[in-house]
């Protein structure tokens, strides 16, 4: 399967225009000693170790990391002197879409096997430029920033990429490098639509490439760009079915969509995958990922019972996760997520801190500070100011321990919203108005992580239902409206949209949402919001509104 035709001519025209204003002109064919794509990988191997290097290259395009350094190192194990071999293990340490950079012992791994790839007796240019790329990120001793490090993984494949861009590997690799650097800030997703045409050039010639699938589904992970990728994204979830992150990717598109049959079936498909590549003391990340993608989508269609069944599921092996952010946040988002979404403010206030204990909490700041924003928020809902207040603060403690800007600036966003429910409890509808109006602000100039489906609660969306609650109902929905551009299909924004049109006096409007909120749910939700638009709609067709 190929891009749709349209797909291709525009991305062609982005890809160009891009290059020609970053000032890399499209590279000209290799005249490499190794056209055969075959041997790009073994080209200083023996041919035996083939076979375990392309699948190492799969497993590593999959972002299944730690099953690719197992090829890789069976490969380089195999035959020592395979500089492609200890090329990937050194690549399978930098994770530049994941906010994990390697320990300082994974650092000095991946340097050493760049030695060793650097003295192998077989070698090629295309070898040697694969290698410099990979070593621009271990260039020097750990202490940059891992920004610094990107962005010299960026170059450093921009490089490999003029010099053989007819090669698939230095396209999806200068792809994925690009993303690794983009800005979430930038509304004109420049890196990003670079990075896709990039990767829509290697599908062209490779229609099955993981990277080229994987990074382009990555690219247009946003809201303007989402719909260009679905044909990729459902393509993906196609090629490697026993691969538990390739099964979850297409979902990232999905959710964008608000496609959520879809995402619970990829996403249910991933979490059981994920469960066959585990150990019995170590459950992959990418379980718990997929399962706080797969409760998020049963939370849109309302259904409690599969969200809660979900949730059990991943509680089973809360204990044995491996460490990662993608753990930790599941860990917190999920049960966050079952209480938050249906208004359980009671629960949202009472969740536990630091659950399991065996977690290593300290290394994940940003995701015990979501499970605060959640506590705080219930007990602002509930008229708690002490509570909330509480909750505030250890969030300002918390965000002074984390390192990253990007994440620091969501705490600061739930912060804010936070301190407008709670100003809202204290009677002062001002000053609550004001604080979320600037978290909705804060959220709208920025974009979601990868690592979730979405906020626990949209910053845009607790705006609305403030107006809501204080009868502001137009501007109500003209702020639902706003949310729902950015979280397409999302239940309680479509729900809020619908009442506030309803109470602006606005009918026609308000039949909309309610017909789009029974469409979104399943017809055996018991959730609030289906029952009240099917009274709504009713009303409507006997003449009762």
């Amino acid at each position: 399967m190929s891009l749709s035709q349209s797909l291709r001519i525009a991305l062609s025209v982005v890809l160009f225009a891009l290059l020609s204003a970053c000032g890399d002109e499209p590279p000209q064919a290799s005249s490499s000693e190794e056209p055969d794509a075959s041997q790009r990988l073994s080209a200083s191997c023996d041919s035996a170790v083939a076979p375990t290097l392309e699948r190492a290259l799969k497993l590593l395009h999959h972002m299944t990391y730690d099953q690719a350094r197992e090829h890789f190192t069976a490969a380089a194990n195999q035959q020592p002197d395979c500089a492609m071999a200890h090329w990937g293990v050194a690549m399978t340490y930098v994770h530049p879409l994941w906010s994990d950079p390697p320990s300082a012992e994974e650092y000095q791994a991946g340097q050493g096997h760049l030695r060793q790839a650097r003295q192998s007796s077989q070698s090629s240019p295309r070898v040697e430029a694969f290698i410099e790329a990979a070593g621009r990120y271990y260039a020097g001793d750990q202490q940059p920033s891992e920004a610094d490090h990107l962005a010299a993984f960026e170059e450093g494949w921009k490089q490999a990429y003029q010099q053989y861009g007819d090669d698939p590997e230095a396209s999806s690799f200068y792809a994925l490098a690009l993303l690794g650097t983009a800005s979430a800030d930038d509304k004109e997703y420049r890196k990003q639509r670079q990075a896709g045409a990039l990767a829509a050039g290697v599908l062209e010639e490779h229609p099955d490439h993981p990277g080229a699938h994987h990074y382009l589904i990555h690219a247009f992970d946003y809201p303007a760009l989402a719909a260009e990728a679905e044909e990729v994204a459902l393509h993906y979830g196609k090629l490697a079915p026993s691969v538990p992150h390739a099964l979850h990717m297409p979902s990232h598109i999905l959710t964008r969509l608000g496609q959520w049959p879809e995402v619970i079936d990829y996403n249910q498909r991933s979490a059981k995958a994920a469960l066959e590549i585990s150990s019995d003391t170590a459950t992959s990340l990418h379980f718990a990922h997929a399962i706080d993608y797969l409760v998020y989508a049963h939370l849109q269609r309302g259904e409690s019972d599969q969200a809660e069944q979900a949730g059990q599921w991943l509680a089973e092996y809360k204990d044995r996760l491996q460490p990662h952010l993608a753990s930790a946040y599941a860990l917190a988002a999920v049960p966050a997520r079952l209480a938050l979404e249906r208004r359980d403010w009671m629960a949202a206030a009472d969740l536990p801190l630091r659950d399991p204990a065996s977690y290593p909490w300290e290394k994940a700041p940003v995701t015990e500070a979501m499970t605060h924003f959640a506590r705080g928020l219930g007990a602002a809902r509930l008229g708690d100011e002490e509570r909330a207040g509480q909750a505030l603060t250890a969030m300002e403690t918390l965000r002074g321990q984390i390192d990253s800007p990007y994440w620091s600036n969501q705490v600061a966003i739930q912060q804010q919203a936070l301190r407008g429910w709670l100003e809202f409890a204290a009677n002062n509808t001002d000053k609550a108005l004001e604080n979320l109006q600037a978290a909705a602000d804060m959220e709208a100039a920025t974009e979601k992580h990868p690592v979730t489906p979405g906020e626990l609660l949209p910053a845009g969306e607790l705006l609305g239902d403030l107006q809501l609650a204080l009868g502001q109902y137009d501007q109500a929905l003209a702020t639902y409206q706003q949310a729902l551009e950015r979280s397409a299909r999302r239940l309680r924004s479509l729900a809020g949209a619908a009442e506030a049109a309803r109470l602006a006096g606005q009918p026609g409007m308000a039949r909309d949402y309610y017909e789009q909120v029974v469409a979104v749910m399943s017809e055996n939700s018991d959730r609030d919001e289906l029952r009240q638009a099917r009274v709504y709609l009713e009303k409507t067709e006997t003449g009762g509104e």
